[in-house]
């Protein structure tokens, strides 16, 4: 397997721990209702706060083209997608994208992580090339058809779009999957009703 990949998978980074789901409550970032990708006009599906242990770390929001309540739904949903990011307390650029990695795989089986590891590593160099986020700073990803995801921070696309409609799928899956980073943020971004309790990653 990959060394970055292993990476991921061994480590035990800052997001990547068991935590308290949090009843969901509307992020302290003022998410817009809409957004668009390329010319499409995309809604607010859902927004809330990534917590570990007490702790915000991120704000995210989820646009889609039309409202959508299940993983089910979202990932046979056609047409761009928007995961839209602002951090709420300083990160390592590396463990946000070792975290990302981890709960990536945490969510999809084997063999799609070793297709995708092109991908993958591209995911984690760009977080890697920040030192460090700081509360307050932008991050996104942006899924376009026929073209793959493009990842942008602080506003600034980083590079050209990577991977497939498979590939983001496996994305969307690291929140919205059955071992998500954060249960009550899962339920925020499909508009369910939090869990009590659940360990996340």
């Amino acid at each position: 397997m990959n060394r970055l990949i292993r990476a991921a998978m061994l480590a035990a980074p800052l997001l990547c721990q068991p935590v308290w789901a949090a009843a969901a409550n509307a992020p302290s970032t003022p998410f817009a209702a809409d957004a668009q990708v390329l010319g499409t006009p995309l809604q607010l599906n859902g927004a809330g706060t990534r917590y570990r242990a007490v702790f915000k770390v991120y704000d995210m929001a989820l646009y889609t083209p039309r409202k959508v309540s299940s993983p089910e739904e979202l990932r046979a949903l056609p047409g761009p997608k928007l995961l839209s990011f602002t951090a709420l307390r300083e990160v390592s650029g590396t463990d946000l994208g070792l975290a990302f990695i981890k709960g990536l795989s945490a969510n999809s089986p084997k063999e799609l992580v070793l297709k995708h590891t092109t991908s993958a590593n591209r995911l984690i160099e760009i977080f890697s090339g920040r030192s460090k986020l700081a509360a307050g700073d932008s991050f996104a990803m942006q899924f376009i058809p026929g073209q793959g995801t493009l990842f942008f921070i602080a506003g600034q696309p980083q590079g050209t779009p990577v991977g497939d409609a498979e590939f983001f799928g496996m994305v969307l899956n690291i929140w919205v999957g059955d071992s998500p980073a954060d249960y009550g943020l899962k339920a925020a971004l499909l508009g369910q009703e939090a869990p009590v309790k659940k360990n996340g990653y």
